[in-house]
């Protein structure tokens, strides 16, 4: 039997690599570097053999896609910033096995989902960034889930993330590390403010809710954040409409979640978006409740679609 052995949201701010680089940014994003390093670290200590990410910025337009290749390599340049990450390098083995196991337990609860082993797709930099700092030295395996998903409903998004830890603890035999790759308000600076906001939130109330909720994080306080996160996505420019984070929720246990959580990386501002590293308790969870739990995710609106 497998196991989820650690879950985390992380950030996968492109500063990160322009940090390294010679230049006035360099060093401004260490502790953010330092935060995947140490996730990387606990993933080693725990024994976890592949990290899934679940990727804001692999957008899809129907069904829910998983990248599991059996072998990454390339050069990366961002279409969306291409003055951050230029020419950056990447290498990481896949888990062509786990990403099938995923996929058939996803489409077996429901939820569309098609698995691409054969492919020449390549991860987007929600998967890059991250495995830059985490598996440098192709520790792990990877797998990629796209979490910017144009034409999905939230609830289905935790239904997900439910059947894929199912899909670990039942018929797969390593450990896993789920990793929502996404940040938490997600406003850019307007054009021409970037370098003003390079390391603030764009908005005092964007702040302010940002915070609110790493305090309902702090208490617990799972029912009312799960019931909020389709308007937070929406009024909080929530990246990739927060999929990543119904996701990892549901992988949790969505409301019937009770653990506590740790902020590696405190939150902190990057060109007007708010970000953080934190890993989550995971708790025993009865694989007979949960589907009752997840069944009763918020079906309000997102910022595309809405479930009536």
């Amino acid at each position: 039997m497998g196991q989820l052995a650690l879950a985390a949201k992380i950030t996968h701010v492109p500063s990160m690599y322009l940090s390294e680089l010679p230049g006035p940014r360099q060093g401004t994003r260490q502790d953010a570097i330092d935060g995947h390093r140490e996730i990387s670290r606990r993933c080693r200590e725990l024994g976890v053999d592949t990290l899934v990410v679940f990727d804001t910025h692999w957008l899809v337009n129907a069904s829910y896609h998983i990248n599991c290749a059996p072998h990454y390599k390339g050069t990366y340049t961002s279409n969306e910033l291409p003055h951050f990450i230029a020419n950056m390098a990447f290498e990481s083995p896949g888990n062509a096995p786990l990403g099938r196991i995923l996929a058939k337990a996803c489409n077996d609860f429901g939820v569309e989902t098609l698995a691409h082993d054969n492919t020449t797709l390549h991860p987007e930099y929600g998967t890059l960034v991250p495995l830059r700092y985490m598996n440098a030295d192709q520790h792990f395996k990877v797998v990629s889930v796209s979490a910017m998903c144009m034409a999905h409903y939230l609830d289905d998004s935790a239904r997900l993330g439910w059947a894929m830890r199912q899909a670990v603890e039942q018929h797969y035999d390593g450990r896993v590390a789920f990793l929502a790759s996404g940040s938490l308000s997600h406003r850019f600076a307007q054009n021409g403010l970037a370098p003003e906001y390079a390391f603030k939130i764009w908005s005092p109330f964007l702040e302010h809710l940002d915070h609110e909720v790493l305090r309902m994080w702090q208490a617990r306080e799972w029912q009312a954040f799960c019931s909020m996160l389709p308007e937070y996505a929406s009024k909080g420019h929530g990246e990739g409409f927060m999929h990543d984070t119904a996701m990892l929720m549901g992988a949790l246990g969505w409301t019937a979640y009770d653990g506590g959580v740790e902020l590696v990386t405190p939150y902190f501002g990057a060109s007007g978006t708010g970000q953080l590293n934190a890993v989550f308790d995971i708790t025993p969870q009865d694989g007979s409740q949960i589907p009752k739990a997840v069944a009763s995710a918020s079906k309000g609106y997102s910022p595309v679609s809405v479930r009536l």
